[in-house]
This record gives structure tokens, sequence and C-alpha cells, in this order.
């Protein structure tokens, strides 16, 4: 049986399963949903057989680097701990919205070697009481609570699941709701609704946390997303669980029917077996190990790995070993997605809201999907599960989040014809793959022994459709936008945009770097100089400010994008360096004073340099729900700060335009995108030339 995660279940599940049990209190969630970890051995509730794992339950875990996660002790500490605390021990109720590690500072974790004694272990908490959002440090060793002043203007924390669970409750309690459903022909047994983020746009948003809710109807499919019941919007006041407002603009749209949307293989009638299995074979096993479940050591690499309720997956302390000294040399000191964007382009009432900001909102790390096996990651994988904490501060472990795996290219390492031909370039992989309500997003950073990081994004899942009262396009008038692609009958999927920011802070041999901007440009030949008449030449330019390194690619203004150290030098006299090496992506077009795209002003630019900053990580904000967009990379940036021969962090947009197609209908096949941070002058030579060719 496939692992899912929760929020598989917060949107599926629970509406299959309970949402319409009507014997059940309509605000509460089950039981089972908050104490996770409170689940008997025999307990028949669904959540409790599907978060079984033959590992073992990590209660005795213990962290053993400085940036090793919180272990299921360490949550129940910090839940000890403030439960006698002030603001805690009231009769006022509160929520933790996260309760992770606050990692020590980079210059401790730069200096620990694993003789020394860990820094002291920090939680970082964010939670809500009373309806104020509160930030805390919790100190494990001395058990002291310090609460940080620094809450921003507008927004909220990141939804928690119980946030979710309790408003897809709360419609039912209406009866204007529920008669509504019934006159649109849907059985109430038949309904799924989702809860949607509504972003922001203007003061009637503003003093309480919203939330608006779609609905489907999933009779005869299991894919109620192509089912829209088009038009009907409910809006949610999550803390009161009160409806304030219920639209409902679609009712002469029909609800598009169930055939051809079930897209479960059993169901097909045409089964392909286009290719023969493939299995990697390794008889003297895997080429890397994991040390103390986080330092994963492969090849000519180490770094340590981690799961995050809000990035999904966090890679520190990237070293590569050096061919000719065998030292291993700092390359990147932390990476992770910092924030997603999805704005759809459909400025309708039912619509125009749905520019979601998925990590900040949602949390990336919280929606992960349990990885499937010989499906997710090959057969030679080894699987890390994550501990997060649940909004009652109890902890819970997401079973194979992450998938750590060894891979043929299909690449040639280097090659010539006079010479051994080396072999086919392995790879090694980290993956994790998170289910964001219809949509699947699968995240891989892929480390080559040549000294190159791939991270690559695919996109699959289930489009967000909307219904309609056309079955062909014959009916639909030449000047009627549909905003999107007729896919099937009565179903359009609309168009959007995809946005991941990656967050870079690269410390290339040491953490005082530069980033150095190397345009391309064309130089005319003087006359009679040669019997050419142009050429190209490599023109350097070292950004000074932030501004200067603001980064908006162009297909006919091309650079490349170098991170060098300038006081370390090769042999011949080159800095030392790396360089972004950007692929196929996307760019913003959208507004920059339209509410969303000032949420997620991150897709302004493709490339961004900030020095580096420990409370600047989320590009779009600390507290991104509801927010203005006054706290985001664009705002920093806009300090237009020192960044030459500093400690800089670089951040990367990987973009992705969709306007959909038949071949996206019932379920899209996975579409992917990258980029590359490989060595410019990092090595004196080809740091793999002593790698031996592959025989039979």
């Amino acid at each position: 049986m496939k692992f899912n995660t929760f929020l598989l279940f917060l949107f599926i599940a629970i509406t299959f399963l309970f949402l319409f049990a009507r014997n059940h209190p309509p605000f509460a969630p089950p039981p089972d949903v908050i104490a996770l970890l409170d689940c008997a051995p025999d307990s028949p509730s669904p959540w409790c057989i599907r978060l079984q794992s033959n590992k073992p339950p990590h209660v005795s875990d213990t962290p053993n680097h400085p940036l090793d996660p919180l272990t299921i002790k360490e949550i129940n500490m910090v839940r000890s701990i403030l439960s006698s605390h002030a603001l805690f021990n009231s009769s006022n109720p509160y929520a933790f919205h996260s309760i992770d590690l606050e990692e020590p500072h980079k210059e401790q974790v730069i200096q620990w070697t694993k003789a020394d004694p860990l820094p002291p272990r920090l939680a970082s908490v964010v939670a809500r009481v009373d309806g104020h959002s509160h930030l805390f440090t919790v100190n494990l060793e001395t058990t002291q609570v310090t609460v940080h002043n620094t809450v921003p203007r507008s927004g909220y924390p990141t939804l928690t699941f119980e946030d979710l669970t309790s408003t897809i409750w709360a419609p039912l309690s209406n009866a204007e709701f529920n008669r509504t459903i019934t006159n649109r022909g849907v059985d109430l047994a038949d309904l799924a609704c989702l809860p949607m983020s509504l972003g922001w746009y203007g003061k009637k948003e503003e003093g309480r946390r919203l939330i608006k809710i779609g609905c489907y109807s999933k009779k005869d499919t299991p894919n109620f997303y192509m089912r829209p019941i088009e038009g009907l919007i409910v809006l949610l006041d999550m803390d009161t669980k009160e409806v304030l407002e219920i639209s409902d603009q679609g009712r002469n749209i029909p609800i598009p029917k169930a055939a051809n949307t079930d897209y479960r293989y059993a169901a097909q009638q045409q089964k392909l077996n286009l290719v023969n299995p493939i299995s990697i074979e390794q008889p003297k096993g895997p080429s890397f190990v994991v040390e103390d479940e986080h330092l994963v050591k492969w090849a000519n690499w180490e770094f340590h790995l981690k799961a995050d309720p809000r990035a999904g997956v966090i890679i520190s302390r990237a070293k590569v070993r050096d061919p000719d000294t065998g030292e291993m040399r700092n390359v990147m000191y932390k990476g992770f997605t910092s924030e997603l964007f999805v704005p759809y382009m459909d400025p309708t009432d039912a619509w125009y809201f749905k520019t979601y900001l998925d990590a900040g909102e949602y949390g990336f790390g919280l929606q992960a999907m349990s990885l499937d096996p010989l499906n997710d990651c090959p057969k030679n994988a080894y699987y890390m599960d994550a501990v997060f904490a649940a909004a009652d501060g109890k902890p819970y472990v997401q079973p194979n989040m992450i998938c750590v795996y060894e891979s043929y290219s299909g690449d040639i390492g280097w090659r010539h014809t006079e010479s051994p031909i080396t072999g086919m370039e392995v790879t090694l992989v980290v993956r994790m793959a998170a289910s964001v309500a219809n949509y699947d997003y699968i995240v891989d950073w892929e480390f080559q022994t040549d000294g190159l990081i791939r991270v690559k994004v695919g996109l699959s899942g289930i489009l967000m459709v909307k219904g309609t009262k056309y079955e062909n396009m014959r009916q639909v008038p030449e000047q009627e936008n549909l905003y999107g692609t007729l896919l099937s009958e009565n179903v359009i999927g609309v168009i959007h945009d995809h946005y991941v920011g990656f967050y870079l802070d690269m410390d290339i041999d040491g953490s005082d770097n530069s980033f150095v901007k190397v345009n391309i440009k064309r130089q005319d030949t003087s006359p009679g100089e040669s019997p050419r008449k142009s050429y190209l030449k490599a023109v350097r330019n070292v950004a000074k400010t932030e501004k200067d390194a603001q980064i908006q690619l162009k297909l006919y203004d091309p650079s490349e994008f170098h991170v060098i150290n300038p006081t370390k030098k090769t042999r011949i006299g080159n800095p030392v360096g790396y360089k972004v090496v950007p692929a196929a992506t996307a760019a913003s077009l959208l507004d920059h004073d339209d509410p969303p795209q000032k949420r997620a002003a991150f897709t302004n630019n493709q490339i961004w340099v900030t020095p580096y900053n420990r409370s600047e990580q989320w590009a779009g904000g600390l507290f991104t729900y509801q927010s203005h967009g006054e706290d985001t990379l664009a705002v920093w940036s806009e300090r237009d700060r020192p960044i030459e021969n500093k400690d800089i962090v670089v951040w990367y947009t990987l973009g992705f335009h969709h306007i959909p197609c038949q071949e996206d209908f019932p379920i899209m096949p996975t579409v992917s995108a990258s980029f590359d941070l490989k060595p410019v002058n990092f090595f004196e030579r080809n740091p793999i030339l002593g790698v031996p060719p592959n025989f039979e």
C-alpha cells in the first residue's frame, strides 16, 4: 500500500470518508488527526493505518550534528516548556503553526567538528494565541523562552492541518450552503470541498484569517477535480468558522460528466506495455553512506540532508573533494526551495484569487508525500523519514519523505576518440515529492562527480479546471475568452504559471564571495584587421550592490553568472568559482502592481543576490498568508546593500508557463525544468580524469 501524506488525507480521505457523516460535529476534525501519536496499534482509524511503518518509531533519536532537525523527544520538550508559559497556560485558544530547529549561527556550524559538543539546541516556534501571531525561541538546555517582537505588519503563519480540516467541515453548518448544493443537483453524499488560500486584495480582507472553499462532485469518479461545481465559492472566517459569503455565479454551467476522468491503471481499457522493466543492480551495495541519519557521503561529495516542514528538503554544508589535494572544499552552505507561486490567469469572480504561495501558505514539506518504492524511487534507494509537529505541538513521523539513490544519468563523463572513453556518468539524486492539493511537485537535487549540482523540478498531477457550458470548440463564440483550453466536454484547463524560488547560500572556498556577471558581447573588427567582421568577447562586471545583481534573463543579451572567491586563485591566477547555469525557464508577465505579483515579487527577476542575513530565508516573507508583500525578497533587495566580497546568497527562480492541452486530461504527464551550479575555474583541471572507464 502506498504511504500517503496527511495532506492527501485532508483533501481526499476526509472529504470521502467523513465529510458528510451527518452525526459528526461539523466543526471538529476526527480526533485521531489531532492525537496522531496516541493511536493504538490496533486502531481502526485510516489515519493511523496509513502512518504505520516498519521503521523504528524515532522516539530514541538523538541529534549528532548542529543542523540535525528536532527529534520527537525535543519537540515534546518544547511543548512541555511552553505549556507553563504565561501565554499558553491561560484559557485562551492557541495553535502551533511550526516547531522546528533554530539553526546555530553560521560561524558556529562552520567551526564545529564531530569531536566537539553540539551548540545549544534551540527551537523556533510560530504560534497563534488568542488570535495573535507570536514568534518564540525556546532553549532546550536552559528552558528559557524568548518572545520576538518581529511579527510583520501583515500576514499570518503557514496554515495548520487542523485549519484545513476544520474549514472543510464548516460550510455544512450553514443551511444556505446546503440548499445551494442541492439546488445545483449534487447529493451531499457526493460532495467534495477544498480550502483555498485567497491572497490579499484590499481592506475588506484585513483583520481576520479568511479562506475560500470550492466544491466538486465525486460521484462516479475518484478524480473529483474534473467535476467542479463552477462558480460556487464560500468565504469563511477560519478562526470562528463563520460563513461570511456564498457566491454562486455558475448556476447555468453543468457539472462535467465523470466519463473518462478515472486515471487509475485498473480503469484503463487499453494497457500499454511499452518498455521492459529496468533495474540498477549494485551487487557490492550502494556507493554512498548516510552517517548519523543525516550526513550523506558519496564519491567526492558530502553534505547534510534533512526534511523541513516549509522548505521540504534542505541541503547544507555541501563539500566536494579536490582530486589533486584530497581536500574537502566548501561549495554551498545551504540550499532549499524558498517559495512557490502559482497564479491562475482568469480574472473572474470564482478564479481571480487563485494565486497560491504554496510554501508560505501551506508548507511545502508538510505536503510531501511518502515516496513509493519502484514508482517514485528506484529499487536501490535509501529512504529518510521526517519528524514534524502538529498544531497541538505533538510530534508525528512522515515516513519515506526523502529518497537518495544512485543513477546512470545517460551522459558520458568525458570522451575523445584518441583516448580511453570514461564510463557513463553516475549521479547521486536526492528526491522529494509534494502533493499540493491537485498538483504534484517532484524536486531533485542531483550531484555529479565532476562537481556539478543540478536542481530539477517536475510538475505532474491534476489540473485545476473550470466548468463550462461548451462541449465543443464549434460552440464557442469567436470573441469569447475561455481563459484556457477546452480539454473535454464542459471542462476548461485554465492557463497558469508555476514559479519555484530557490535559496542558495554559496560558500565557494569560504564565506566571502562576489557575484560576477560575465556579459557575452559582439565585437566588430576594425577595417583591415581580419577577414572576420565580428566575434564575441567576455566582459566581466563584479556586482557592487544588490541592484547590480538583479538579473532578468535575455536570449539576445547572453551572460554567465559566476559566484567567485576573489581571495582564492588557481595556480595560474583565476579566481575559483561556480556559475549558475539557467535552462528553460519562464518569466512573470503580470503587472508589478497586481496584488498577487506584489506578494510574489521574487518572480520579478530570475536571479537576485543579497548579503547573508539569517532572518531572510523565505522569498515571500516569514508570514505569507494574506500578507501585503512588505516582507519579501524584492523589498530586502531594494536596500541595495553591498555584496562585493561578502557572505552572499544567490536566489534563483525557475518558471513554467502552462497552457493546458488535451494530453493533460484527466491527469498530466510530468514536465520538468532545471538549472545547474557548475564549477568554473574551481578545479585546476578536469576533476574526473582519473575515473576509470567501464568494462563488461
